[in-house]
C-alpha cells in the first residue's frame, strides 16, 4: 500500500492537473530512465529555477543524453524533489519520477535522470521539476515549442516556398489547404468562407496515428473577409530525435461543430530528406539498429551514411556512433538474428560480416574516426580468412561451413579489399590481395555470358544459372569500380562499366526503364532481404558515374529517382519495393533504405 506521504504527493500532483496523473512506464532512448545524474554529458538550465518557501528548485537538462534531472537546494531534511513527464503537450503527465527526499544530514538532493523523448515510441515529451518543502510548486515545462530552422507560430509570409502536398478539403463551401515551405514548416488557410471560420493544423510524431499535443494548433478565425491562415509549425525536432512530423489542416465553419481535415502529410524539402526522414522513424536508438535484421541494418546505414555524405546533412551522424557503440559488442543467436553475433560485428555469415566492413568504411569517410576504419579492417582481416584457393582457385566463401561461392561475398570482398588499401597508409597487402580477387572474380564464370551477374557457382565451379539479382550486378560494379581507384588498371574500369551498361538495357533487370527485381514482377512478393537489393545497385551505379561521368548513367539514375517519387511514394514519403508503382507493393524500413538509395542522385 502506498505510504500516507505518498498519497499526499499524488493528491497534491493531481490537484494541479486538470486531469487525472498517467502511470509512468519505463522509457529507453539513448539509455533507460533512472540513470545518475553523474553520467550525463552535459547540464544546462532551459527554464528558470523556482523559490519554493526558501528552497531552491532547479531543472536539469542534458540534451546530448535526451535526459533531464530535478534537485532541491537550500533546504531541510525531508523536502523532497521529482519530475513530471508530459506526453500530451502538459494536459496530463507521469507525476513523482525519480522522487527523492532529502536526508537528515544534508541541504538539498537530487533526482535520477529520466528521458523528455521517446523516438521508439514516436512520443515528444515534456518535463517539469517539482518539489515539495511545506507546498508544491513546479518549474516550467522544458521545450513546449518545437524548433527546427524555425520555431512553431513563425508568420506564414515567411515561408521559403509554398507546396501543397496533399488535396485540399471542403466542407461547406470553404476550401481548406495544407501549405509547407522549403524548410519543412507548415501552415493551412481556409478560402471561400467567412467571419467566424476557423482553420488549424494537427501535428502528430507517429504517422497520423494519434496526436496527442499537437491538435488545433494556430487555431485562427477569419475576422473579416472570406479567408485566413494559421502561423506556421515546425515538422522535425531535432533536440528530440523526432524527424517528419505529419501535419494535417483542418477547418469549421462558423456556427458549426462540423470540421474537416485534409490527409496527413509529412513535409521534406529535399527527395533524399523525405526518404531519409521516414527511414528514421523506423530506427530504435535504444538498440542502435533497424529491427530486426543484421546485414539489412549495416546495409541501412551504409544508405543513411552515403546520404548524409551526398547531401551535406549531419543531422543523423549521432545513428553511426549509436550503432557502432551498441552493437560491437556480443549478442547471442537470437538478438541480433538466427546466427550469434561474436563481437566486432562478425559471425558465421560472411557476407554479413562484409556488409558491416563496408559500412564502416563509409562511416569513417563521412566523419574521419579513426575507429570506423579500425573496426573496417578487423572485419576484413576476418572475411579474408576464408579466402580459399583449394576450390574453384580462389574467392572467399559465403558462410563458415564453406558450403558456396557465390557472388554477393565475391563483391563485397573486392570492394572491401579495395577500400582498406586505399586508406591505411603504407599497405601493401590489401593491394595485393585487391588485384588477386578482383582478377579472380573477372574469371570466375559468375558473369554470364550476356554480362549479367548468376548468384553463384556450382560446387565444380561453374555459373550456377540462378538468379540474376540487382545487388550482385551492383556489386560487380560497385568492386571493380573501387579495386580500379586502387590499383589504377583500366581493365576493372572498363568492366565495372561494361555490368552497368547491360543492367540498364537487359530486361531481366529494367523494364520501362525502371529497375526491376526479378520478385517485383506480377503478384510475386519479395523476401526481406530481396527488398534491399535495387537500393545497392542504385548506390555502386552512383559510384562509377561520379568517376566516368557518364550521361546514360546518370540519365538512368535520374529515371529511377522520378519514378520512385512519383509512382512508388505516399504523402508520408514512404518508398516501397516497385519502382515503378503498381501492386503489391510492400512497403517497410528495408524498401525505404533500398529507395533512399534510388532517388540520390547527385
Amino acid at each position: 500500500m502506498p505510504t500516507p506521504l505518498l498519497v499526499a504527493l499524488i493528491t497534491t500532483a493531481q490537484l494541479l492537473s486538470p486531469t487525472a496523473p498517467t502511470p509512468a512506464a519505463t522509457v529507453c532512448f539513448l539509455a533507460c530512465d533512472a540513470l545518475d545524474p553523474s553520467q550525463a554529458r552535459e547540464e544546462e538550465f532551459p527554464v528558470p529555477e523556482k523559490r519554493l518557501n526558501g528552497r531552491l528548485l532547479v531543472l536539469h537538462v542534458s540534451d546530448a543524453d535526451g535526459m533531464a534531472w530535478g534537485s532541491i537546494d537550500e533546504g531541510t531534511p525531508g523536502d523532497s524533489v521529482w519530475l513530471d513527464r508530459s506526453w500530451d503537450g502538459g494536459v496530463t503527465w507521469e507525476p513523482l519520477l525519480g522522487r527523492a527526499t532529502v536526508p537528515g544530514t544534508r541541504t538539498g538532493t537530487r533526482t535520477l535522470m529520466h528521458n523528455v523523448s521517446d523516438p521508439a515510441g514516436h512520443r515528444r515529451g515534456l518535463i517539469r521539476a517539482c518539489g515539495d518543502a511545506g507546498a508544491v510548486a513546479c518549474t516550467d515545462w522544458i521545450y513546449p515549442v518545437v524548433c527546427d530552422v524555425l520555431c512553431d507560430h513563425v508568420d506564414a509570409s515567411l515561408a521559403a516556398g509554398d507546396v501543397q502536398p496533399v488535396a485540399p478539403t471542403t466542407l461547406h463551401g470553404r476550401t481548406i489547404r495544407l501549405h509547407v515551405d522549403a524548410r519543412a514548416m507548415a501552415w493551412g488557410t481556409v478560402e471561400a468562407g467567412g467571419p467566424g471560420d476557423e482553420v488549424w493544423l494537427d501535428r502528430s510524431w507517429d504517422e497520423g496515428a494519434s496526436w496527442p499535443g499537437g491538435s488545433s494548433l494556430g487555431r485562427t478565425a477569419v475576422i473579416s473577409g472570406t479567408s485566413t491562415r494559421t502561423t506556421m509549425f515546425a515538422t522535425r525536432d531535432p533536440r528530440g530525435r523526432h524527424y517528419g512530423g505529419a501535419v494535417r489542416a483542418c477547418g469549421r465553419a462558423a456556427g458549426s461543430n462540423e470540421g474537416s481535415c485534409t490527409a496527413w502529410a509529412r513535409p521534406a524539402p529535399t527527395r533524399a530528406d523525405g526518404a531519409a526522414e521516414a527511414l528514421m522513424y523506423s530506427y530504435r536508438p535504444h538498440e542502435g539498429w533497424w529491427a530486426s535484421s543484421w546485414w539489412n541494418s549495416a546495409a541501412t546505414l551504409t544508405a543513411l551514411v552515403d546520404y548524409a555524405a551526398r547531401t551535406g546533412n549531419r543531422r543523423y551522424d549521432w545513428v553511426v556512433a549509436r550503432t557502432f557503440d551498441v552493437n560491437r559488442g556480443v549478442f547471442p543467436a537470437g538478438q541480433r538474428g538466427s546466427d550469434p553475433i561474436e563481437g566486432d560485428f562478425v559471425s558465421r555469415a560472411i557476407d554479413d560480416s562484409a556488409w558491416w566492413g563496408l559500412a564502416w568504411i563509409a562511416a569513417y569517410d563521412h566523419t574521419g574516426e579513426r575507429r570506423y576504419l579500425g573496426m573496417a579492417a578487423t572485419i576484413g582481416a576476418y572475411v579474408h580468412q576464408y579466402w580459399d584457393t583449394r576450390t574453384c582457385g580462389g574467392g572467399v566463401w559465403w558462410d563458415r561451413e564453406r558450403t558456396y561461392k557465390n557472388a554477393v561475398t565475391a563483391g563485397l570482398y573486392v570492394r572491401l579489399a579495395a577500400s582498406l588499401h586505399r586508406r591505411l597508409p603504407g599497405d601493401a597487402v590489401w593491394s595485393r590481395r585487391t588485384r588477386t580477387a578482383a582478377d579472380w572474380y573477372l574469371a570466375s564464370g559468375m558473369i554470364n555470358s550476356a554480362g549479367l551477374v548468376n548468384d553463384g557457382l556450382t560446387a565444380d565451379c561453374r555459373n550456377n544459372g540462378s538468379t540474376v539479382w540487382t545487388y550482385n550486378q551492383g556489386l560487380g560494379i560497385g568492386g571493380l569500380t573501387e579495386a580500379w581507384r586502387a590499383t589504377g588498371d583500366a581493365r576493372y574500369l572498363a568492366a565495372a562499366r561494361r555490368l552497368a551498361d547491360v543492367a540498364l538495357v537487359s530486361p531481366v533487370l529494367t523494364r520501362g526503364g525502371v529497375l526491376t527485381e526479378s520478385c517485383d514482377v506480377g503478384q510475386r512478393s519479395c523476401d526481406d532481404n530481396q527488398k534491399q537489393f535495387k537500393g545497392i545497385f542504385a548506390r555502386y551505379l552512383a559510384d562509377l558515374a561520379r568517376v566516368t561521368g557518364s550521361a546514360a548513367h546518370r540519365a538512368y539514375a535520374q529515371r529511377q529517382s522520378d519514378s520512385i517519387w512519383t509512382t512508388d511514394r505516399d504523402a508520408l514519403n514512404r518508398l516501397g519495393q516497385r519502382w515503378a508503382g503498381g501492386t503489391p507493393n510492400q512497403l517497410d524500413w528495408r524498401t525505404q533504405a533500398s529507395a533512399l538509395g534510388g532517388v540520390l542522385v547527385r
